[in-house]
């Protein structure tokens, strides 16, 4: 299996936290990041971490949420911490697989942010 899988999303409160997990399958992959979709909503960037370890954020992911990945490259977190309802989306893991040159993108885990 090529496809990354997410895991570690839930119901969580509001100044709640979750840890996602993105585990490619084996691959290791050069960069990797962290989207979400809210309804409605275009998937948008939350994070991404490049092959050389340089990070970007989204503004309104800033200081609450962190992005990081294992030393062998094949598997991703993103610790979220301070989690407002405006978080609620479905979120997905996209990775670009250093054998093949190729993104691939995982199925996604919802996150709720509600009481």
């Amino acid at each position: 299996q090529v496809q990354p899988v997410e895991s570690g999303g839930g119901l969580v409160e509001p100044g709640g936290s979750l840890r996602l997990s993105c585990a490619a399958s084996g691959s290791i992959f050069s960069s990797a990041g962290w989207y979400r979709q809210a309804p409605g909503k275009e998937r948008e960037l939350v994070a991404r971490i490049t092959s050389g370890g340089n990070i970007i954020y989204a503004d309104s992911v800033k200081g609450r949420f962190t992005i990081s990945r294992n030393q062998a490259k094949t598997t991703m977190y993103l610790q979220m911490n301070s989690l407002k309802p405006e978080d609620t989306a479905v979120y997905y893991c996209n990775i670009l697989r250093t054998m093949t040159a190729t993104y691939y993108w995982g199925q996604g885990t919802q996150v709720t942010v509600s009481h």
